[in-house]
């Protein structure tokens, strides 16, 4: 089954059941404030993102990790006692001159952004990152397409 896009799903249809609606209610305190403000962020910057929740296992009491992906994945949102983390799957390859990366500078791959309480995120800036890591999925889904034909 085709997941819907946000573009395909219409804001007022969106329902108690969805997972990641769950995940945001899950939390009554400014995680879960945080992670709805994102989360808005990241359908304003990019309307095609396709939500879901993932990897529910018994270590996080089957709820899942939201992510957020588009032709693959762009970003997760973990909420832990003392931070909300975002974790880019492929931050390694993105500028970022606003320096919202804060977590995970050292890895090759990933980036994040842990956000804590009362913390603010530079939503221009923020929107950039989400767009410019789409466009990199994009680019590598290219490439890989490009060398599949040789």
């Amino acid at each position: 089954m085709k997941k819907k896009t946000i573009e395909e799903t219409p804001r007022g249809e969106l329902s108690a059941d969805q997972p990641l609606d769950a995940a945001i209610k899950r939390h009554a305190d400014w995680r879960g404030a945080t992670l709805a403000k994102i989360r808005g962020l990241i359908r304003e910057a990019d309307p095609e993102v396709v939500e879901d929740v993932k990897w529910r296992k018994p270590s996080n009491d089957m709820r899942g990790v939201p992510v957020w992906e588009h032709d693959g994945l762009v970003c997760t949102g973990e909420t832990y006692k003392t931070a909300v983390k975002l974790t880019f799957a492929r931050g390694a390859a993105l500028d970022d001159p606003s320096r919202l990366f804060n977590a995970g500078l050292d890895g090759g791959t990933r980036r994040a952004i842990d956000i804590h309480e009362g913390e603010e995120i530079d939503e221009a800036a923020f929107k950039a990152l989400i767009r410019a890591a789409v466009a990199e999925n994009k680019e590598v889904g290219a490439r890989k397409k490009s060398k599949a034909k040789r």
